[in-house]
């Protein structure tokens, strides 16, 4: 059984129908995450492997948005979205906050899921949304054929936002992730497609402690030839401090949209902050939340990473190269 869209998500961010007018390439690449879990940076992963495999100096010095667009994202034309993927010579990699139930599949793209621990995704999240710009909301929520209310600002307190974040859902047949869009919802769809060979699982927790080994099993999934060597040239242009450092000529239209440019885009990057911030009762939500809307391997892996991985009865080409 193969992937089915069976959801339209559109709101103030996305719309999910702007990937009726994709026309596959066999060798694509689709870069999922559901939101604040390492989307940037896997795609910095992919260009460097991409540029190691086929050299190119345009896709050298684009900027990430041009080079990997956001097909999804509304504030850009869709029309010169399709005709910039149409034009690309190069490999293409794809970024979406989609869920795989709205998502298109095609056997001959490769998708790459990366995830993260819901936990520490809402403390990046809380960041991320509180020090967007001042005119970044009138921005977003003015885009014509916007379906759905206009994004609010985001709570003062960060304890309302937890509490509305893991407890409601913008879109029906979601129970959490509001105003954005589910995380334990996005990963469980994709977790209940795990077997097919062209979805890699890549958890952030994994980048962090083992980043040479993860950008090894990525190259091997994407069929990139390159030896252990070849992976720690690379290495210094993929850690996080190198991207906040470098993120406003990588990125310059993004990092702009936020309070700091790149250091509230990046930000910490570290995991575990919510033990010091949400309450025994807020842990509680998010133990009722996850057992609701996650199997138990699938929260595994999603609070664990590869040694949940490697204890659970999944193939094994995901963790070996």
């Amino acid at each position: 059984m193969l992937p089915n869209v069976i959801n339209r998500y559109q709101n103030h961010h996305m719309d999910s129908t702007r990937w009726e007018r994709y026309q596959p390439r066999a060798g694509d690449v689709v870069i999922s995450t559901s939101i604040r879990s390492g989307t940037t940076w896997m795609q910095q992963i992919v260009r460097e492997l991409i540029l190691w495999d086929q050299p190119g100096e345009i896709l050298e010095r684009t900027p990430q948005m041009e080079a990997s667009p956001w097909l999804d994202f509304r504030i850009r034309p869709l029309n010169s979205v399709i005709e910039l993927l149409e034009a690309q010579e190069h490999r293409r990699f794809i970024k979406t906050h989609l869920a795989l139930d709205g998502l298109p599949y095609y056997p001959q793209v490769k998708y790459i899921l990366v995830a993260r621990d819901a936990r520490d995704v809402f403390m990046s999240l809380y960041n991320f949304y509180a020090n967007f710009f001042e005119g970044y909301l009138p921005l977003i929520n003015g885009i014509p054929e916007r379906v759905g209310p206009p994004l609010s600002p985001c709570p003062a307190d960060i304890h309302e936002a937890w509490r509305d974040w893991i407890t409601r859902g913008w879109f029906d047949w979601e129970s959490e992730g509001y105003p954005f869009w589910g995380n334990l919802h996005h990963t469980q769809t994709w977790w209940n497609y795990r077997h097919l060979e062209n979805i890699l699982f890549v958890h952030y927790n994994d980048l962090l402690d083992a980043l040479p080994y993860e950008v090894r099993r990525i190259a091997h999934f994407l069929d990139i030839p390159i030896s252990a060597e070849g992976v720690a040239t690379l290495l210094p242009m993929l850690k996080l401090e190198s991207m906040r450092h470098n993120g406003e000529q990588t990125m310059p239209g993004p990092v702009s949209m936020w309070k700091d440019g790149a250091q509230t885009f990046f930000f910490k990057g570290t995991n575990g902050r919510w033990r010091d911030v949400l309450t025994e009762d807020e842990l509680t939500m998010y133990e009722a939340k996850a057992a609701r809307v996650l199997t138990p391997d699938c929260r595994a892996w999603l609070e664990q990473g590869r040694v949940a991985w490697e204890s659970l009865s999944v193939d094994t080409a995901q963790t070996t190269l």
